[in-house]
């Protein structure tokens, strides 16, 4: 889709066949095209009809304001996730910028949750048909007065007028490269080189990056955020100004955050009556011995991100599971185990261990009506598995 086509969206007539196809069955497409092709020129609906698909990915992470919203391809795969630019819009608005310059605006999602809050937002970015999408998205929204979109290279774009920066390079390959993450912080576009030198000219500011970034590559004069939302890790942020040299690991929709105190790795210790499996964000944060001081516990083994306790500790940065077996790895073993006490749903859960968990459940042939969680790791070095559940809220 190009701009010219991109605009006709923005007519009564392009928003009516929005409207129509908001909840259109994409299985039915070509019947669907065929029809409306009878009383619209061509690219318009072909326009709509991208742009109404477009819209049902983004729903995932906009909920409702994606069928206001408007999208690209890539717009849709690298915007931040509406409840996670909502917090990180929050901690602006708790420091006090009355602007932000957003570089790589993209399609406007952290602009968005910026102006929201009342914070003036210049989004920039290169691609004139996102740059479009962005204006289209702030008028939908009825966001125009606070944020203004620029169509410009960051790497020109003067952040002087602004008291805070947020940067968002682009983490994965062009399409023609196959569009696959990039490891590599300075293969960012534009590179982390650049997005520190932007951030440290402001007040404060925030640089949005890999959740598996390799902390050498955090300035110290950086604060590492790694947020997770219902479980999932989506991002690292690099916040600037705020408390340099602090880890943090945030879990969402909670709002809840664990700091670093630089404690020592936890004792490797026999397995106990509990184990507990921190939070993803908690593990890219390297801050697993804070939660097993928590919980009163340590390792399974020296290299293994499971905590274990003699006793049942609520935390929120760890789920807890009773342990009932502790085992050599064995599948007959376990098989008979689990036909015995007629377990025909099984939980796989894994770390440190070769054996994949789809694999493992169609060997054991299960049948029952009880469920059970079987992780497979080491302890203290020796391939183990353990059986438990869920420990109850």
């Amino acid at each position: 889709m190009d701009v010219d086509a991109f605009d006709q969206l923005l007519t009564a007539d392009g928003q009516r066949l929005l409207a129509e196809l908001r909840d259109y069955d994409p299985a039915g497409e070509l019947a669907t095209a065929t029809r409306l092709r009878r009383d619209h020129p061509a690219g318009l609906v072909s326009a709509a009809l991208t742009q109404a698909r477009l819209r049902q990915r983004a729903a995932a992470k906009f909920g409702p304001d994606a069928y206001r919203m408007y999208f690209t391809p890539d717009g849709v795969e690298q915007s931040t996730r509406a409840s996670v630019a909502a917090y990180r819009a929050a901690r602006f608005t708790a420091l006090g910028p009355a602007s932000v310059a957003d570089l790589c605006g993209g399609i406007g999602g952290d602009a968005i949750e910026l102006a929201r809050r009342g914070i003036r937002v210049t989004a920039v970015d290169r691609s004139p048909l996102t740059c479009a999408a962005a204006r289209a998205n702030a008028a939908a929204l009825e966001l125009s007065e606070l944020l203004t979109v620029e169509c410009a290279d960051v790497l020109e774009f003067d952040t002087g007028g602004h008291e805070a920066v947020f940067v968002d390079p682009a983490r994965r390959a062009g399409r023609q490269r196959g569009g696959g993450r990039i490891f590599d912080p300075e293969a960012y576009s534009p590179p982390l080189s650049f997005a520190v030198g932007a951030a440290r000219s402001a007040r404060w500011a925030a640089i949005k990056v890999a959740p598996g970034i390799p902390h050498e590559a955090v300035p110290e004069d950086a604060e590492a955020e790694w947020i997770s939302d219902g479980g999932d890790v989506k991002e690292a942020v690099l916040w600037f100004g705020t408390e340099p040299g602090v880890r943090r690991a945030t879990l969402l929709p909670a709002g809840v955050s664990l700091t670093g105190r630089g404690l020592p790795d936890p004792p490797v210790r026999p397995v106990g009556r509990y184990l507990y499996e921190p939070d993803g964000a908690v593990i890219r944060a390297h801050l697993v011995a804070e939660v097993a001081e928590e919980v009163g516990g340590g390792l399974l083994d020296p290299t293994i991100a499971y905590v274990t306790a003699d006793d049942a500790v609520p935390t929120p940065f760890a789920t807890a599971y009773e342990i009932t077996d502790v085992l050599p790895f064995h599948l007959k073993r376990l098989k008979a185990l689990l036909r015995d006490r007629e377990v025909g749903v099984v939980t796989v859960k894994k770390r440190g261990s070769a054996v994949e968990p789809e694999e493992l459940r169609r060997k054991l042939k299960l049948a029952g009506p009880h469920s059970c969680t079987v992780f497979l790791t080491r302890v203290a070095g020796a391939p183990s598995m353990l059986l438990g559940h869920p420990v109850r809220a």
